[in-house]
C-alpha cells in the first residue's frame, strides 16, 4: 500500500485563520517524491483512497513546531490503512508564533483539533471512508496536552499567560469520538488541579524521554495520577531518550548543533527508535480503535 496525500484549509473563525491541513491515507496509486518544505516525502498526490471505514488519527504537534516533523509516522500509519490529518497550530508553529506562551493559545489548540474532526468527516472525498466513532489523537510535547484537553481535560492557564496575570482555567469542550491518545514527551502543567484529568477515560500509549530537560518525569507523573483508570495507560521510559527523539530524523541541511530538535542525547539512535516506536504505535491503535489488520 502506497500513501495518498491531499491538502485543504480548516476554518477557524474564532481565531480568523484558514488551518493547512495535510491529509495522508492509503492508496495504490504510485508515489513520487513531494517537497513540503524542508522536508521530502514520498506521497501520491491527490490520488484516490483505497478502502473503507478507516479510523481517522489527528497528529498534534509541539510548540511552535511543524507537523512535518512526524511525517514518516505518518506515513507508516497510513499504509497501514489509517487516515492521518498533518495540522498546522498557526499562531505556534514554525510559520506563526504570534499565540505563543499565551492562554489563547491553549484555547486555540483543543478548538483546531475539533474542526480538523469536523472538516474530515463533511469532505466529500474522505468522509465517507471514515469510521465517524473511532478517532484517535497523537501529540508531542503541548501536543500531548492538546490531546489530552480533547479527551476531556480540564486545564488551568498558568498567570503569565493571561494578559491581566491572573491564572484562570481554560475553556475546552470534550470530543467523545475520540477514543484513543498517543502522548510523546508530554507537556502537561496545566493540568494540576485535582480532578482536572479526571474525565480522561480512554486507553493511553505514553512514551516519554529518560534524558527529556523540556518536559522531564514529573509531566508523565501527573497524568498517571491524574486519569480516571491509570491501568489504561501503557507507559514506558525511553532509555536515552530526549525530548525530540520522538520526531522523525530532520533532514542532514538540517541537522546540527545550533537547531536543537534535530539533536539526540550522546549514543541514542533516533533512526532506529522511530521504526521501534511506530510499529508500537501502529500496534496500539489497531487494538485500541478496533482495526483488524489490513492484508496487502
Amino acid at each position: 500500500m502506497n500513501v495518498g496525500c491531499r491538502s485543504l484549509f480548516v476554518v477557524d473563525a474564532v481565531q480568523g485563520v484558514r488551518l493547512p491541513v495535510w491529509v495522508l491515507y492509503p492508496t495504490r496509486a504510485p508515489e513520487q517524491l513531494e517537497q513540503f518544505g524542508p522536508y521530502p516525502v514520498p506521497v501520491a498526490m491527490n490520488a484516490p483512497l483505497d478502502g473503507g471505514s478507516a479510523r481517522l488519527v489527528v497528529i498534534s504537534h509541539g510548540h511552535n513546531g511543524s507537523p512535518w516533523t512526524h511525517r514518516e509516522t505518518a506515513a507508516h500509519l497510513a499504509r497501514a490503512g489509517l487516515v492521518v490529518a498533518l495540522l498546522e497550530h498557526l499562531g505556534n508553529s514554525r510559520s506563526d508564533i504570534r499565540w505563543q506562551g499565551t492562554a489563547a493559545n491553549l484555547e486555540n489548540r483543543p478548538r483546531h483539533v475539533r474542526l480538523t474532526i469536523d472538516a474530515l468527516f463533511e469532505d466529500k472525498q474522505i468522509g465517507t471512508s471514515v469510521c465517524p466513532v473511532a478517532v484517535a489523537i497523537i501529540g508531542h510535547s503541548i501536543g500531548a496536552y492538546t490531546a489530552l484537553a480533547v479527551a476531556g481535560g480540564r486545564p488551568r492557564a498558568f498567570a503569565h499567560e493571561w494578559p491581566d496575570g491572573q491564572a484562570r482555567p481554560i475553556s475546552v469542550i470534550q470530543d467523545t469520538r475520540v477514543r484513543a491518545l498517543v502522548l510523546l514527551a508530554p507537556a502537561s502543567g496545566w493540568f494540576m488541579d485535582a480532578g482536572a484529568l479526571a474525565d480522561v477515560d480512554i486507553p493511553v500509549l505514553m512514551r516519554t524521554g529518560e534524558l527529556d530537560a523540556v518536559t522531564p518525569a514529573f509531566h508523565a507523573e501527573l497524568i498517571l495520577r491524574g486519569v480516571r483508570h491509570p491501568h489504561r495507560i501503557d507507559h514506558r521510559i525511553i532509555r536515552g531518550a530526549g525530548h525530540f527523539s520522538f520526531q522523525t530524523p530532520f533532514p542532514p541541511a538540517m541537522t546540527n548543533a545550533d537547531f536543537p530538535p534535530s539533536q539526540d542525547p550522546a549514543g541514542f539512535d533516533r533512526r532506529a527508535f522511530q521504526q521501534e516506536l511506530n510499529n508500537e504505535i501502529l500496534t496500539f491503535l489497531r487494538t485500541s480503535l478496533g482495526m483488524a489488520a489490513r492484508m496487502p
